[in-house]
């Protein structure tokens, strides 16, 4: 284990941060921004193997899969982050997106320590879960060797479900057992081993790609807008009303009345607005167009400027009898 830690290279140390003890604070600041400037660059090298993942969770979704991250330490916490703002902001049910942190929720505060050693106890989580092939789990880890991820992916991959690695670090025992390994190499660290700096800088933008390209896919989001939001605070509220504003051109009261109507759901508020539906029927054609707005509105456009059929069906438009 000792010759595995010591080739990783987020265990290194780094040359260019070698006497960062002995800056001033502004220096030293300048020194970690520096590093920093990596992550991003080192994320877009992995975006053919996160445009992967992103299609291997829409396919699974849409067909009424569920995604589960299974981290530990600060890889963990990044993991339950990301799935705690998908309801919010997609209205999704809690279900669709899990996430696992070894050694529970008391891990989120508090180091637990020794648990994320434990690879049965991430495997017993996936059987615990009830994961299937439908589904799709995604381990998370720096170095790409935490043995309570690799169990839990192991044992995902015996039952069928999809797997996808995040780890920054080439040659990982994480890479050799999931389907897709994503793999953004962002160097030493700042304080050597500390990956709560750059590795967890790159997780949490990889993770931003997964669950927003997913989400883009399955219709919720409308142009660049969150138009599946649950309005769930005041803030969310507003912003619900500004969507309705913003897509459709009506007033404020406008908005909040066909708001109401609709429930508060702004993709419904926004298709009665736009296409002249009730509630119901909104809500029927977004079920029939699998969620997307725009495809909805455009159907009921186009079924509005198509000419009438001909007395016998056909699509031929019907004349007077006199062959104008």
């Amino acid at each position: 284990m000792t010759s595995y830690f010591a080739q990783l290279t987020t265990e290194k140390s780094n040359p260019a941060t070698h006497s960062i003890d002995e800056c001033d604070t502004r220096n030293m600041l300048l020194l970690m921004n520096d590093e920093d400037q990596l992550v991003p660059l080192s994320v877009r090298k992995e975006i053919d193997a996160i445009a992967a993942a992103v299609d291997l969770l829409h396919a699974s979704l849409k067909n009424g899969g569920r995604m589960f991250y299974v981290g530990a330490g600060s890889s963990g916490r990044l993991g339950v982050l990301d799935a705690s703002e998908c309801p919010p902001t997609y209205g999704t049910d809690p279900e669709m997106v899990q996430a696992y942190i070894a050694g529970g929720d008391i891990a989120l505060r508090t180091a637990v320590e020794g648990c994320e050693d434990d690879a049965e106890s991430g495997a017993q989580l996936i059987m615990d879960k009830g994961v299937t092939s439908r589904d799709v789990v995604i381990g998370i880890t720096a170095s790409g060797s935490t043995p309570y991820v690799l169990g839990a992916i192991r044992r995902a991959k015996e039952l069928g479900a999809g797997t996808v690695g995040i780890v920054t670090n080439q040659n990982s025992k994480l890479g050799e057992v999931c389907d897709i390994c994503i793999a953004p190499v962002v160097g030493p660290e700042v304080v050597a081993g500390s990956t709560r700096l750059k590795s967890g800088s790159a997780q949490k933008l990889v993770l931003n790609m997964l669950t927003t390209g997913v989400m883009i896919k399955l219709g919720k989001v409308y142009n660049n807008l969150m138009v599946d939001l649950r309005a769930s605070n005041s803030k969310l509220y507003d912003r619900s009303i500004r969507i309705v504003r913003a897509v459709t051109g009506v007033t404020e009261q406008q908005a909040i009345e066909v708001l109401k109507q609709a429930g508060m759901q702004a993709k419904t508020a926004i298709l009665m607005i736009e296409t002249g539906t009730d509630v119901v029927e909104a809500e029927q054609i977004l079920q029939r167009h699998d969620g997307r707005l725009k495809a909805a509105i455009r159907s009921l456009k186009d079924n509005a400027a198509a000419p009438p059929l001909a007395p016998d069906g056909s699509d031929r438009v019907a004349n007077d009898g006199n062959g104008s």
